[in-house]
């Protein structure tokens, strides 16, 4: 990576920073709050700290082109400024759903359908490849398909589906920076530049907020950040002709689907915790990626504890990976 690149993650990482200790202070003053619901008592943590990230992200690339448009004279950023508008956008859809409130916000049918409005700056500058590979499928040129098809159903999927794998401290954060790091390095080995920019800002925004959305959690995402980081996720694969890498690093959130589509999507991932921390095993059925891992857990130990599940999905995710590393590069 450019000294450049180097210095939009900087960038990225000190916005991020700056927002969300002022977001932390300032969010239970004008009552932008949520229930910590796997823990006794159920503690009000700060809401929507997912504006922090996805501001510090913007920042960041914006101080990218920036450098890159007046001191070296480049212009052709098209591709990225889309992006960027398709994030902005899903934010926007995050924070609707986040400030009308948790059961009161979008509907269900509603929330893909607006974000199909959100994959449109990437649709109109056709940005991708039309030929592509995916899992258990040979090479296809899909042609104008591509643009008009595969990339909103990607932007679509990818923005929905990672908002579904969340509610414990550090999760949504922890499994963004695992995924766009895969993509971050197979960015830098393949010469994708628009890709490993547009990725690498935001893992670095990401991982400030990790420090306060780790456990015990200081402030949550919200949707305002799930959407976002899911649609930065598909975009980045887009551009950087990552597709079937990103299908197999999403397999969890499949999984995820699958089960909540059982319940109709009514269940909740949390499952509440007892006086001592732990958590109570599912009893209703397994709804969510999250009761699974429960309930693999409770074979091995006796007591299972919020951080037990969110490092166990972390380490799938992470296996994921290392078999994406050694078998497509």
């Amino acid at each position: 990576m450019d000294v450049i690149l180097y210095l939009a993650i900087v960038v990225s990482m000190l916005a991020t920073l700056i927002t969300a200790r002022k977001w932390i202070r300032k969010a239970p003053v004008i009552g932008i709050m949520g229930w910590d619901m796997n823990k006794p008592g159920l503690p009000k943590v700060a809401e929507m700290g997912g504006i922090c990230v996805v501001f510090g992200f913007v920042i960041g690339m914006l101080a990218y082109i920036g450098i890159q448009t007046f001191c070296f004279g480049s212009s052709n950023y098209i591709s990225m400024l889309a992006v960027l508008c398709t994030v902005l956008m899903t934010c926007i859809i995050g924070m609707m759903d986040d400030i009308l409130g948790w059961k009161v916000g979008l509907k269900q049918w509603q929330k893909p359908l607006f974000t199909l409005f959100a994959a449109m700056p990437i649709m109109v500058i056709n940005a991708g490849q039309s030929t592509m590979v995916l899992p258990l499928m040979d090479k296809i040129d899909w042609g104008i398909f591509y643009p008009l098809l595969i990339v909103p159903i990607g932007i679509v999927g990818a923005s929905n589906v990672y908002n579904m794998v969340a509610g414990f401290n550090g999760l949504e954060t922890g499994m963004g920076i695992i995924i766009l790091s895969v993509l971050s390095y197979v960015a830098l080995v393949t010469g994708e530049s628009t890709a490993l920019a547009l990725s690498v800002c935001m893992l670095g925004a990401l991982v400030v907020f990790f420090y306060f959305n780790w456990y015990p959690a200081k402030v949550f995402p919200g949707d305002t950040m799930t959407y976002s980081v899911g649609a930065l996720i598909a975009c980045v694969a887009i551009v950087g002709n990552m597709e079937k890498i990103a299908v197999i690093l999403f397999v969890p959130y499949a999984i995820d689907f699958f089960l909540q589509l059982r319940s109709g999507f009514k269940s909740e991932a949390f499952v509440g915790g007892n006086e001592d921390g732990s958590l109570q095993k599912p009893v209703k059925g397994i709804y969510h990626l999250t009761h699974l891992a429960i309930a693999v857990l409770t074979r091995v130990k006796p007591k299972v504890y919020e951080k037990d599940v969110v490092v166990f999905l972390f380490g799938v995710e992470i296996a994921i990976s290392g078999y994406v590393i050694l078998e497509y590069l």
